[in-house]
């Protein structure tokens, strides 16, 4: 049964993969009380790593807010997962976390942060409006470009 945010992703033709694995020791989400953890997501494409280098010298500024976006479905994916397939769940996203692997003199992190933060409120609405932070990072796992982490509230 699709509920009123699948069918919005479908009008916006955006696809959420099945949740990725975690890359070491660790979940890729918590649910404690009414909110969802969801751990540090990667631009993980459907052919794996996607975006990786220093933004913006490897890794153009518009490709960083690509991997920032794709960074977001990840994250979609997961609290889809801690949903039990049910984002109608979602009350708010209540917090992004985004880190980039820029250069030393990059500043505009949160500009590539704001790939993930448009997508969330594209989806979600009002309830994708969220509190955040966006700086930069002297290096990131596997050389990505951006990696972000969030909390949600869910029903």
């Amino acid at each position: 049964m699709s509920g009123a945010i699948d069918q919005k992703l479908k009008d916006l033709g955006i696809t959420i993969p099945d949740a990725p694995t975690p890359a070491a020791n660790y979940v890729p989400y918590v649910v404690t009380g009414n909110q969802v953890f969801i751990s540090g997501q990667v631009p993980v494409g459907p052919d794996g790593l996607e975006f990786q280098g220093k933004v913006p010298t490897q890794v153009s500024e518009e490709d960083a807010v690509k991997a920032a976006r794709l960074c977001a479905i990840n994250i979609i994916s997961q609290v889809k997962a801690a949903c039990g397939g049910d984002l109608d769940r979602v009350v708010r996203c209540v917090k992004l976390g985004g880190f980039v692997n820029g250069e030393p003199d990059f500043g505009n992190h949160p500009g590539v942060i704001n790939g993930a933060s448009d997508l969330l409120v594209e989806v979600f609405g009002d309830k994708g409006r969220h509190a955040r932070f966006a700086v930069g990072a002297g290096n990131l796992p596997f050389n990505v470009a951006v990696e972000i982490d969030a909390v949600f509230e869910i029903a």
